[in-house]
C-alpha cells in the first residue's frame, strides 16, 4: 500500500505537469501525512536541512561557479579553435571537433546542459555550414554534451557518493578517476555514430576565425590551407589555461594535495584568476551577474537535493527499499538479469527525470539489490551515471535536447529522429561498462585510488 501511494502519487503529480523536484517532495509528504499525520511538520525540515548541510555537497557550488566563470571567459571558443587545428582537416573532422570540444568542456563544467550551451552556439552553425542537416548538428551537440556528467569533475558522481554512503562508502576521488575511461568510450562511440549520419553535401572545412583573428595571430585557416605546426602551437598556447583546469583538479586530488571539495574551491578561484587577469574577457562589472547565475544554478540543484532526500527518506524508513529488494531477489538472483533490469529502469527514468532526482529515487532501491548480487559499488556509480547521462538526450524530456534546439532553432521532432544513432551508440557503451567492471575500476585500481 505504501509503495502504491508513494510511486502512484509521484507519477500523478508528473502527469499533472508538476516539476520533478516538487513531485518527489509532494509524494513523500502524502505518505508521511498518511503514516505520521501532523508529525510531518517536524519530519520535513528535520530531513531536508541535514541533507543540505553535508560537507561533501559543498563541492557543488564551487564547481558550478568555476563552470559559470569559464563559460563567460571565451574558454569554449579557444578549445574549439584548438580542436579545429588538430582535427578539422580530416574527413568528418568537424564532428570530431564537436566531440573533443565537448569532452574538454565537460572536464570543466561537470554539467551536461552547461556543456551544450558553451559549445552549441559555436559549433551548430559550423556543422550546418559544413554540410550537416540542422537536426543532425543539433543532435550531435546534444549527445556530446551528455559527457558533462561522466567526465570528471562530475556533480552527478558527488551526488551518488552522498546518497550511496548509507549502503556502502565510495570516495568521490575514485568515482572521478573511474569516469575517465567511460567518458573516452562515449566520445569514441559518438564519433562512430557521427560517421553514419548523412550529410547534405561535402564541403571544405570551415575557417577558424573569431578568437584568433581578434587577437591578431596568424592561426587562421583558409578553406584551401591546412594548419601549420605554428598555428597548432599558437592555438594550444591560447587554450592552456582551460586545459589546465582538469589537470589541476585531478592532479591535486590524486596527489593528495586537496580533497574533491577543496578541489572545487581551487577550480573556482583559478577560473576567476583566468577570467579577470589572464584572458581579461570577464570585466569586473559582469562579475555580479556571473555570481548570480552560479548562485541560481546551485540553489536549483540544492532545492532538488532537499526534496529528493525527503523522498529517499520515506523509501528507507517505510521499508519500501527493503521490500522491493527482497521482491526482486526472490524472483531472480542472477547477476546478469538484475543488471539488465537496472539498466532498463535507469534508461526509462533518465528520459523523464534529471540525474540528481533519479539518484535519490533509485539508489535506495537498486544499490542494495546490486550489492547483494556482487556488483562493485564503483561500477554501480559509473553505470548509473552513464545511463542517466543518456537520459539527457533521450526524448521526450532530455534536457540537452531542449538546450540544443533552443540554440539551433531546429524543431524538436526532427532532432529526435537525428539523435537515434547517438542513442544506440551510447547504449552499447553503457552495456560494456555495466558488464565489464574493469572499464570503470581498472584506472583507479592502477593508480591506487580508494
Amino acid at each position: 500500500m505504501i509503495e502504491l501511494l508513494l510511486f502512484g502519487s509521484f507519477f500523478v503529480f508528473l502527469l499533472l505537469g508538476v516539476p520533478v523536484a516538487f513531485s518527489l517532495g509532494a509524494s513523500a509528504v502524502v505518505v508521511l501525512l498518511t503514516t505520521d499525520g501532523l508529525q510531518v511538520l517536524d519530519v520535513v525540515p528535520g530531513v531536508m536541512f541535514p541533507s543540505l548541510s553535508s560537507g561533501t555537497l559543498l563541492a557543488i557550488p564551487f564547481f558550478v561557479l568555476a563552470g559559470a566563470v569559464m563559460q563567460h571567459t571565451g574558454i569554449s571558443q579557444r578549445l574549439v579553435d584548438l580542436a579545429y587545428m588538430l582535427f578539422g582537416r580530416f574527413s568528418f573532422g568537424l564532428a570530431a571537433v564537436t566531440i573533443v570540444a565537448a569532452f574538454f568542456f565537460s572536464a570543466i563544467s561537470g554539467s551536461g546542459p552547461a556543456t551544450v550551451a558553451a559549445i552549441g552556439a559555436i559549433l551548430i552553425p559550423a556543422l550546418v555550414r559544413n554540410g550537416y542537416k540542422r537536426e543532425h548538428a543539433t543532435s550531435l551537440v546534444a549527445a556530446s554534451g551528455s559527457m558533462g556528467i561522466v567526465v570528471p569533475p562530475s556533480i552527478a558522481f558527488i551526488i551518488f557518493a552522498v546518497v550511496a554512503a548509507e549502503y556502502q562508502r565510495v570516495s568521490i576521488s575514485r568515482l572521478f578517476i573511474a569516469g575517465i575511461v567511460p567518458g573516452v568510450l562515449m566520445a569514441v562511440a559518438f564519433f562512430v555514430a557521427a560517421m553514419m549520419v548523412p550529410r547534405v553535401r561535402q564541403v571544405a572545412v570551415a575557417t577558424v576565425r573569431g578568437r584568433a583573428q581578434s587577437e591578431g595571430t596568424p592561426s587562421i585557416l583558409d578553406d584551401e590551407h591546412r594548419a601549420s605546426a605554428k598555428d597548432i602551437g599558437l592555438a594550444f598556447v591560447r587554450a592552456i589555461p582551460g586545459l589546465l583546469i582538469p589537470v589541476i583538479i585531478m592532479g591535486g586530488i590524486y596527489g593528495g594535495i586537496f580533497t574533491p571539495t577543496e578541489a572545487g574551491a581551487v577550480a573556482s578561484v583559478y577560473a576567476l584568476v583566468v577570467g579577470l587577469l589572464v584572458y581579461r574577457d570577464l570585466p569586473l562589472k559582469r562579475l555580479p551577474a556571473v555570481m548570480l547565475e552560479a548562485g541560481v544554478s546551485t540553489a536549483t540543484i540544492m532545492f532538488i537535493v532537499g526534496l529528493a532526500s525527503l523522498f529517499s527518506y520515506v523509501i528507507t524508513v517505510e521499508g519500501v527499499a527493503s521490500r522491493v529488494s527482497e521482491a526482486v531477489l526472490s524472483v531472480t538472483d542472477n547477476r546478469v538479469i538484475v543488471l539488465l533490469i537496472a539498466v532498463v529502469i535507469l534508461l526509462v527514468v533518465g528520459a523523464f527525470v534529471d540525474a540528481v532526482s533519479a539518484f535519490y529515487l533509485f539508489v535506495p532501491i537498486l544499490v542494495p539489490v546490486l550489492l547483494a548480487v556482487g556488483v562493485d559499488i564503483t561500477t554501480i556509480g559509473v553505470f548509473m551515471t552513464v545511463a542517466l547521462a543518456i537520459g539527457l538526450f533521450t526524448p521526450p524530456v532530455g534536457l540537452n535536447l531542449f538546450v540544443a534546439t533552443g540554440i539551433s532553432g531546429a524543431r524538436l521532432s526532427e532532432t529526435i529522429r537525428g539523435v537515434v544513432p547517438f542513442l544506440l551508440a551510447a547504449i552499447v557503451v553503457l552495456l560494456l561498462i555495466t558488464f565489464v567492471p574493469a572499464l570503470s575500476n581498472g584506472l583507479p585500481d592502477l593508480l591506487g585510488v580508494q
